[in-house]
């Protein structure tokens, strides 16, 4: 088997489900510390948007030929969550307790974007070769896949797979932080 394609693998049917199922070990770790009565939305809403940071590449890379936007897409992408990840520790440490199980879930959740964003590099290596020489031409637009990664059928799946570990189970923390804050604002009104 090509070295390309089991790469390629890796990514599908290892690295991105494992990122989910970490983001859904850190949602029950935030509803365990009960994140709606200590740092809140303000918090929750961090999360929603380190999930969006790392889910627009990985729709990109699915659904679209790597190329120099991609690349760059990326990486601005990976620098963003990295930086919104600090600030969220930052935010949280000192209003909530931040267990053994999300330190780990933060590990994954870190380490994974740099790790698929590294194999996806080694992968389209002359489109990296390109980025680093400043050799854009033609490179700055989105060119849809010709083909569908991984069997027929495996983006609808995973993006079920994800709406179910992630999407829901964040939007449920958004909302109950929500009606905390709301809840709050009444009492002190």
């Amino acid at each position: 088997m090509d070295t390309g394609l089991l790469l390629i693998n890796i990514l599908l049917y290892l690295f991105l489900p494992l990122w989910g199922i970490a983001g859904f070990v850190d949602w029950l770790c935030h509803r365990a510390t009960q994140i709606e009565t200590t740092s809140g939305l303000k918090e929750s809403l961090m999360h929603t948007l380190m999930g969006i940071q790392v889910g627009i590449p990985i729709l990109l890379c699915l659904t679209f030929r790597v190329n120099v936007l991609i690349l760059l897409l990326c990486l601005a992408a990976w620098a963003l969550h990295e930086f919104v990840a600090h600030m969220d520790v930052k935010f949280a440490s000192p209003r909530r307790k931040i267990s053994i199980w999300e330190m780990h879930a933060h590990s994954y959740l870190a380490t994974l974007p740099l790790y698929m964003l590294s194999i996806i590099a080694v992968i389209n290596w002359p489109v990296v070769v390109d980025l680093v020489t400043l050799n854009w031409t033609g490179q700055l637009r989105l060119v849809p896949m010709e083909y569908a990664h991984g069997f027929d059928g495996y983006l609808f799946w995973y993006l079920t797979f994800m709406a179910v570990a992630c999407v829901f189970p964040y939007l449920e923390e958004n909302l109950r932080c929500l009606r905390a804050a709301l809840a709050n604002r009444a009492v002190s009104a």
